[in-house]
């Protein structure tokens, strides 16, 4: 229960955040690369304090990440740095600059669910159950039945 309601304030940020974002974007002021060199480098020092922290407390993360094995960093850097951070935030800014948020959103975070599922089935060997199946479903249908113009 503690992961879905973690999961459910990162989506009221994302979803807050995203709109200001959006706005800024359509005042023709500002471009997508300018939003994400933006977010990136406001976020950065409030994301290394909050390193610092955790690694400060009682149960800190792994403090000896720069020995792991080169194949886990690579997968550190380009999965999450820029294919994640770089590449998916620049392409999702650019679809929020030249759409709807309440199109946008809801097609990058579906295709992500179900690349999530598919991912999770083939690469972590996660069971697939038959609600699993309806569940993405329905999510798919609900976005396809919000995008569609």
């Amino acid at each position: 229960m503690k992961s879905i309601l973690i999961a459910i304030a990162a989506g009221l940020c994302w979803g807050i955040g995203e709109s200001f974002t959006k706005s800024v974007l359509h005042s023709d002021k500002i471009g997508p690369f300018t939003a994400m060199a933006a977010r990136t480098t406001v976020a950065l020092p409030f994301l290394w304090l909050a390193a610092w922290w955790v690694l400060q407390s009682r149960n800190p993360e792994p403090a000896d990440w720069i020995r792991a094995e080169p194949s886990i960093l690579m997968k550190l850097v380009i999965g999450s740095g820029l294919i994640a951070g770089a590449l998916g935030m620049l392409l999702f800014y650019s679809a929020l600059q030249a759409g709807d948020l309440s199109r946008v959103k809801p097609v990058a975070f579906a295709t992500a669910i179900v690349a999530a599922v598919v991912l999770g089935m083939i690469v972590f060997n996660e069971p697939f159950h038959i609600r699993k199946l309806i569940a993405t479903v329905m999510i798919v249908g609900g976005i396809l039945l919000t995008a569609w113009k």
